[in-house]
């Protein structure tokens, strides 16, 4: 084959490849395409909204019992009673209004950022006191069962971790998806 052949077969297959790349960047993906009807957006809206409404809610009933939960986790030292009482009353509000945003489709990113924080925070206070109640006692670290604080009552420490695991998953459907189909607010 000549070079004159060659460098015309390059660049035929050059115009092809890049030709089939500029198509394949226009051609939204499996998962480009479920993002754009809305529906997964809409699942994760509804559940991570309605959990974080009710269990919120259910905090706010009881305040009291709240700071109590709150207060076995020492996230703050006991010479600041102050933020204690801050951190019982706030948080639940928190939870109710990151819930309700969510399942309005407003401030979703944000919602949905509030929500990550709160259980990435939580979930890891909850495996480290699993962890101390497994240490001092020799208890097998899944029969381990407590008041997590979560508004839900008494649970296995394994269950409550899955639960938690995959809401801290879901928490990444409204942070990335692009769509805001199902949204109040379009933006």
């Amino acid at each position: 084959m000549s070079d004159a052949t060659d460098a015309a077969g390059t660049a035929g297959e050059s115009s092809t490849t890049g030709a089939r790349a500029a198509s394949d960047a226009r051609a939204p993906g499996a998962v480009a395409r479920l993002d754009a009807t809305g529906l997964p957006l809409l699942a994760a809206r509804a559940v991570l909204g309605v959990t974080f409404v009710v269990l919120g809610a259910r905090k706010i009933g009881d305040p009291v019992q709240f700071l109590k939960l709150i207060r076995e986790y020492a996230l703050v030292p006991d010479d600041l009673p102050w933020l204690l009482n801050g951190m019982a009353v706030a948080l639940p509000w928190l939870e109710v209004w990151a819930g309700a945003l969510l399942l309005l489709g407003v401030f979703v990113r944000g919602a949905g950022a509030t929500m990550l924080l709160l259980l990435g925070v939580f979930t890891t206070a909850i495996l480290l006191r699993a962890l101390d109640i497994h240490a001092a006692g020799g208890q097998a670290f899944c029969d381990i069962a407590f008041d997590c604080g979560c508004g839900s009552g008494v649970e296995e420490v394994c269950g409550k971790l899955r639960e938690n695991a995959g809401l801290l998953l879901l928490t990444a459907v409204p942070l990335l998806s692009r769509s805001r189909r199902f949204c109040l607010a379009r933006r």
